[in-house]
């Protein structure tokens, strides 16, 4: 890029199956099926049906590719290739599975008010790999991204013209605050030909711009990054800073907040060199947009020109310094010293763009990324600022990445098998690594090794010495408004020898932004342990569950205050023992923070489950081809406020068999669903004739267990097709 040259979790009885990778241009089973809004607004009326009626017949799936796999009729993400598939795309042939749920958090300080941003540009491997799968998929060894408070714009970058970015990114980069960026991108001959059609005239640019638009706004994410690499002609090269003007105002005027980025390619008279610097040859697209994306050869005293070139001024924040990561050309730094480039652009006080930071993934053994992903983003700690995600009540984190070894529920493995989910990611803690006197350190890291919740907790790890009483671990800075009556929960697993704290930062919740890199006055607290006959802590077990869980302690803490907002999460660490120097480690399951007037709240029901898509294939037979199973594919949709929830379960129970004898099953886990839509895929059921129950589960924020009442069910029933027969 930008170089010259250069699963769904289900039940075990579900067979794996190998998915493809590369993408087929034609539809899946060469058809087609359009559905308009309508429909789905009709599927979540009050009146849908509860109960369906199908007939089985093993024609090929009549959904589009490209926004289903071929095989499987899983929902993936995708890219639009060309020119033509931009100006024709339609919003009711959107993918309803790739419309990102999460809204963007606000965040302190504002985009606005911070001086120095970071973007980084995800370009991996041509992108849309296991990612592609928006409800998830079984990978040992992902790539994933979780230092979020570091950085402030997040870029998915591919070579397809149009990249619209994966779902699971925007709804992960969203929690934490952090803008989503897709990228339209032209390249080549062919990206010369195609600018010479949308950039003939005003209307075809405002044509293509106005399908960009669109397609922000359905998609859910918060502008583009525009990186035009190819010559361009003596009218196209007219008309691209009035597209870029008309781009940026329609997008802000759509979608607050929202940027559009030029990256440093072409110039002012259409030739394509890269200048590595915002001078006078580019400056006019840079002055027609919300900022710019340097190429990477630049050099300490270009950075000295630009910091006073009079179209900066102003400025310098939304000039985003290119470091490319691989170190390709004559750079500064790159792969473990990007910090030295880092270091010289915040010098200047310009904003960043690091480019493929995936290189900790791609250029390493992949059992090592994460370690080698904590070391790339600690080398860079010192030359980032934190942004605080600013959240409402119930504030809570398991502190999954959005993959597992196992799912974990309560400290117990539901599922044990290798899985990959961003969707899943909570809101992630402070990653830190901390020298203290005496040979005195701690650090925190991610460990799926262990987890109370989803794939993975959070160790804090270290050596205290015997001259220090003890440590103090940051773990999050945020802003969460509290209530008068604030409870607490706090699951941990510590080694031996070690007393674990639970410490608060709270300020004056009207303290909602603040400038520049300055700090909060804030006040520490420490929250009122709670007894287990205590009214809320009854409340909160009897909300969740009983459960057994081997190691883990669960402590209940109450917090009255008036006025105030929770800025900082802090655990600490002291001895249990002798003056001693103590090698100490504690995994961290999950943290909550909730209204304790919320213990009591009545829970809401499920409505209106609806069922279509439905797809019936063909399984494999039990060896001697006597019997073949029956697989279901179908999309369900229901109504349930997403604010209220962490996910939904989805599970499927027999009812009838075509053998009457056999009673009815009990309900078994599909898998779990991050938004009001989720779609089954190679489902095995009995042979038709037969009737099944489809249910949606909500398991809430605080992770209370609901009465099945609650639960949203639809019954499907089957036949066979007289010409199966």
């Amino acid at each position: 890029m930008m170089m010259e040259g250069d699963s769904v979790e289900r039940d075990g009885s579900v067979v794996n199956r190998r998915r493809k990778r590369e993408e087929s241009s034609e539809g899946a089973g060469g058809k087609t099926q359009k559905r308009s809004e309508t429909d789905f607004e009709s599927c979540l009326d009050d009146s849908a049906d509860v109960s369906v009626h199908e007939v089985i017949t093993y024609d090929p799936p009549a959904l589009p590719a490209q926004h289903y796999d071929p095989d499987t009729t899983e929902p993936i993400s995708s890219s639009l290739k060309s020119l033509d598939e931009l100006l024709s795309w339609k919003r009711s042939e959107a993918s309803p599975f790739n419309i990102a749920t999460v809204p963007l958090a606000s965040r302190q300080p504002p985009l606005t008010d911070a001086l120095r941003r970071t973007l980084v540009c995800h370009d991996m491997m041509g992108g849309y790999l296991e990612d592609r799968f928006i409800q998830g998929t079984e990978v040992g060894a992902p790539y994933v991204f979780y230092h979020w408070q570091y950085i402030d714009i997040f870029n998915y970058f591919s070579h397809h013209m149009v990249t619209i970015p994966p779902a699971v990114w925007t709804n992960a980069a969203h929690k934490h605050g952090v803008l989503s960026l897709g990228t339209f991108i032209t390249e080549w001959t062919d990206g010369g030909k195609m600018c010479e059609v949308f950039l003939a005239e005003e209307e075809a640019y405002r044509s293509a711009a106005d399908k960009l638009v669109q397609i922000t706004h359905c998609y859910g994410f918060d502008g583009w990054l525009i990186n035009i690499e190819n010559v361009l002609s003596a009218t196209a090269v007219k008309n691209m800073a009035p597209f870029l003007r008309y781009l940026t105002d329609q997008l802000h005027e759509r979608v607050p907040g929202s940027l559009v980025i030029w990256y440093d390619s072409v110039l002012e008279n259409g030739t394509l060199k890269w200048q590595n610097e915002v001078n006078n040859s580019n400056r006019v697209f840079f002055d027609a947009c919300d900022g710019i994306f340097t190429n990477y050869n630049w050099t300490e005293s270009s950075l000295e020109g630009m910091a006073s070139y009079s179209a900066a001024q102003g400025r310098l924040a939304d000039i985003y310094i290119g470091i490319d990561v691989f170190a390709r050309g004559e750079v500064v730094g790159g792969m473990f010293e990007t910090n030295k480039a880092l270091q010289l652009v915040r010098k200047h006080g310009f904003s960043t763009a690091i480019f493929a930071p995936g290189w900790v993934y791609e250029c390493h053994d992949k059992a090592d990324f994460r370690q080698n992903q904590d070391k790339f983003w600690f080398l860079l700690a010192d030359h980032l600022y934190i942004h605080r995600p600013v959240s409402t009540l119930p504030f809570v984190s398991s502190f999954c990445q959005g993959f597992g070894k196992s799912v974990y529920w309560k400290g117990q493995v539901v599922q044990e098998r290798s899985w990959f989910n961003l969707n899943a990611q909570e809101l992630q803690p402070l990653y830190s690594k901390q020298s203290l006197e005496d040979g005195g350190w701690w650090r925190t890291r991610g460990c799926p090794e262990d987890a109370w919740a989803g794939g993975s907790s959070l160790l804090l790890e270290g050596k205290l010495p015997k001259s220090l009483p003890r440590i103090i671990a940051r773990i999050f800075s945020l802003h969460v408004p509290l209530a008068t009556r604030t409870f607490i929960s706090f699951v941990y697993k510590p080694s031996l020898g070690v007393n674990v704290s639970l410490e608060l930062k709270t300020t004056d919740a009207g303290l909602c932004t603040y400038s520049g890199t300055e700090e909060i006055i804030s006040s520490r607290v420490s929250p009122v342990m709670l007894k287990e006959d205590h009214q809320l802590v009854k409340q909160f077990t009897q909300s969740c569950g009983h459960w057994t869980a081997d190691g883990w302690t669960t402590r209940c803490f109450q917090l009255d205050l008036n006025g105030c907002a929770l800025s900082e999460v802090l655990v600490n660490v002291d001895r249990d023992g002798a003056e001693q120097d103590l090698d100490f480690n504690c995994r961290i399951g999950e943290i909550m923070v909730l209204d304790a007037e919320s213990l009591s709240a009545p829970p809401l029901p499920v409505r209106s489950v609806c069922v279509y898509d439905v797809v019936w294939q063909r399984g494999a037979g039990d060896g001697d081809g006597s019997s073949l199973k029956v697989l279901l594919n179908a999309t369900l949709r229901w109504s349930y406020p997403p604010q209220l929830v962490r996910h939904w379960r989805i599970h499927w129970r027999r009812l009838r068999g075509p053998d009457p004898r056999v009673p009815p099953g009990p309900p078994v886990l599909i898998g779990r669903s991050y938004s009001t839509l989720y779609r089954l895929v190679e489902l095995e059921v009995p042979g038709a004739p037969g009737l099944l129950e489809l249910l949606v589960e909500p398991v809430s924020r605080e992770g209370f267990t609901l009465n099945q009442s609650y639960w949203g069910r639809i019954t499907l029933s089957y036949t066979h097709s007289t010409d199966n027969i």
